[in-house]
């Protein structure tokens, strides 16, 4: 679980709702309604249902994270080399059995069965194209919510002028309209810039360090697969990393 997106969250509302001392007084229906409905309804317009569906698990991966460290997955593959180096490549079928990740399980029973190196590297270079794209739909469709909400906050701050305008004669109606005119503003700025646009960042970083381990599994196998010495393997995962974050002995591996 990433807490920073928790810690972020928390943090921005509580900062909001301490800014505005009296939060009751910032409380309108009709101008939530036109914000949140209006930026639902225009995603629905946007996007197809399952989509808008898968959505929420997409959202919810901004919190919840999963997969190995980058160490720890250049310590799983040197291990594999070794068990290859050790016992043959046939080996590694038993020893992926237990493993949590279904792309470097995949690979590596691809080399067990004796696939061509090509054709593993086409295939798993095909289903990680696919993967990013994947990442993207889900991120574009955030970001264009994130879009959206402000833009419904336009509207609705047109519609408090209008109803305020046509009742000048009327001094009780003017209050009400004011206060359209100015949350619907208020209340896009804040989903936008609080529950969208950062997770759509967040979103967007994790897609990126999922795709780097994969990189990372499809030059481990390959290089399994050619029957590297498990040293060489490890020194080859190594150089995707920054040599901070890379294993003890790997820092200087590369240079900057």
């Amino acid at each position: 679980m990433d807490i920073a997106t928790i810690i972020g969250l928390v943090s921005a509302v509580t900062l909001i709702i301490i800014a505005m001392q009296d939060p009751m007084a910032f409380m309108d229906f009709q101008s939530a309604v036109v914000v949140i409905g209006g930026t639902i309804a225009a995603t629905l317009i946007a996007n197809p249902l399952p989509d808008l569906i898968g959505l929420v698990g997409v959202y919810m991966k901004s919190i919840k994270t999963s997969g190995s460290s980058p160490s720890e997955l250049i310590e799983k593959i040197v291990g594999f080399a070794e068990t290859a180096r050790r016992e043959g490549i046939l080996a590694l079928e038993a020893a992926v059995e237990d493993a949590d990740d279904a792309f470097l399980s995949g690979g590596i029973r691809l080399a067990v069965d004796g696939t061509e190196p090509d054709l593993i590297m086409d295939i798993l270079e095909t289903e990680l194209r696919f993967v990013e794209e994947r990442h993207k739909a889900g991120q574009e469709m955030i970001s264009r919510a994130a879009s959206t909400a402000p833009a419904f906050g336009m509207i609705g701050t047109l519609i408090g002028l209008v109803i305020m305008l046509k009742n000048m004669d009327d001094p009780a109606a003017i209050g009400p309209g004011m206060a359209i005119a100015l949350l619907t503003t208020l209340y896009g700025s804040l989903i936008a810039n609080i529950f969208l646009d950062p997770i759509a960042a967040k979103l967007k970083t994790y897609s990126g360090q999922e795709i780097l381990a994969k990189q990372m599994i499809i030059e481990g196998i390959m290089s399994i697969q050619s029957g590297d010495n498990p040293r060489i393997v490890e020194h080859k995962l190594s150089v995707f990393l920054s040599p901070s974050m890379r294993p003890a002995g790997e820092e200087d591996a590369g240079g900057e």
